[in-house]
Parts: C-alpha cells; sequence; structure tokens
C-alpha cells in the first residue's frame, strides 16, 4: 500500500479540494434518507466520519435531489466530502463532490465525464474478477466487499477477508485507495485491518446507534489505533 499523507487539520480540511480530503479519509459513512438526517450526519461528523455518502435508493430524482442539496451543505459545514450513490446526473445538480457507482450503474467513465475531472468518483467491486478491471477505470477510490452478507446488500455474498488481502496487493501497486465494506464495527476492525483493510465504510453500526456521535467516536478511535499498531 502507498504511503499515507499526513493528516490534515480541521481548517485545511476545509480548504482543501475533495479529492485531496478523501486520500485522507479512513472512515467513510454511507446512510441511506433519514427523518433526522442533517442531525445525524452531523453527528457523525463530529464523530470522526470523514467522508458521507448518501444512497437511497426509494426516492425518485426530484426529493433524492433536494435531500442531496440538504446533505452537501451538512457536509460542507463538516469539511467532509459528499457522495451521492448511483446518479451522476444529481451528483451534478446537487454540487456533490462527487458520485460513487456500482457494477451495474452508470459507467465509470460516464460519470467522469458528467462531473469532470475534479470530482470523486468511485466504484464497488465485488471479486477479483470485478477489481482488475476497475483498476483501469477514471475513479479516485474503489470499494471492496461486503466482507460478510449485510442487509443493505441483499442477496449478495460476503466476500471474505482473501477479497481484502487481495485488493491491498493489487490497489497498493496502482496507489488506488480502497474502502472495505460489509460489517464494519469497533470488533471488526483489528481482523480487518490484519487482512489489509485501512479504510472503511460504515453502514449499520452508526444508522442503528442510538448516540451516532458516541459510536463513531468509538469505531474512529479503533480504527487509529489500528493503523498506528501496525505502523
Amino acid at each position: 500500500m502507498s504511503a499515507e499523507a499526513p493528516r490534515l487539520g480541521a481548517n485545511e480540511a476545509r480548504a482543501a479540494p475533495p479529492r485531496t480530503r478523501l486520500g485522507d479519509a479512513r472512515l467513510y459513512l454511507c446512510t441511506p434518507d433519514r427523518d433526522d438526517l442533517v442531525a445525524f450526519v452531523a453527528s457523525c461528523i463530529r464523530g470522526g466520519v470523514d467522508v458521507v455518502q448518501l444512497r437511497e435508493k426509494s426516492l425518485d430524482a426530484r426529493p433524492l435531489l433536494a435531500r442531496a442539496r440538504l446533505l452537501k451543505q451538512v457536509c460542507a459545514d463538516g469539511g467532509v466530502p459528499f457522495v451521492l450513490n448511483d446518479r451522476p446526473d444529481l451528483a451534478l445538480e446537487s454540487g456533490a463532490d462527487g458520485v460513487h457507482v456500482g457494477q451495474d450503474d452508470a459507467p465509470a467513465a460516464l460519470a467522469r465525464r458528467i462531473l469532470g475531472p475534479d470530482a470523486i468518483v468511485g466504484l464497488s467491486t465485488h471479486r477479483i474478477e470485478e477489481l482488475e478491471p476497475a483498476l483501469d477505470e477514471p475513479v479516485d477510490y474503489i470499494s471492496a466487499g461486503p466482507v460478510v452478507a449485510t442487509p443493505t446488500k441483499p442477496g449478495r455474498r460476503g466476500t471474505g477477508l482473501a477479497y481484502v488481502g487481495e485488493a491491498e496487493v493489487r490497489c497498493g501497486s496502482r496507489a488506488m485507495p480502497f474502502f472495505v465494506t460489509g460489517g464494519v464495527s469497533p470488533e471488526t476492525v483489528p481482523t480487518l485491518v490484519a487482512a489489509g483493510a485501512r479504510r472503511f465504510v460504515v453502514v449499520r453500526y452508526l444508522t442503528q446507534a442510538p448516540d451516532p456521535e458516541q459510536a463513531a467516536r468509538r469505531l474512529r478511535g479503533v480504527i487509529d489505533e489500528e493503523r498506528a499498531r501496525i505502523g
């Protein structure tokens, strides 16, 4: 894996371009829409989340655009990049910092053409056969997983820890950041770090937390401790 850049201070993070902030990211929140979306995301950012993605499959374009615009402002106030799932067109219209696409969504190259060279474009991968081609796409990061089966990806089998190791080797050789998904929690982070993970996407551990800020702080603390332990 390529050497980590030094962490930015709060004022530097707010001033840095989104792609620069992405390079320093460790904890990535992926959340559906919810009634308390603004308060929830703001709490998670205070707790240590440094990238936020809105992933909402049930909303039509106009209401999704409205929620994306709202969340873009929350993330801008918190100094973290905001990414919209699936929809590069709505990402452009909402002012999002980027878009995340899956294997069956709009091609990453199309997302890049729509959003331009300075936007964040992320791409999901779920098996080795998808990983190598993804490294040739015009993307800024790759997600690898889910390591274990999860309700947020119904019907998708877990990749297992071996896939994390493959992602570390192949992404590391190309200096491509990758985020591990699936079952991320303070209890699973040490095992994931040992397998090669350094960056993490979290869903349920925060979306189901009674106190999201404290949960994010605990998770971020474990991530930082484990990364420091291995050097």
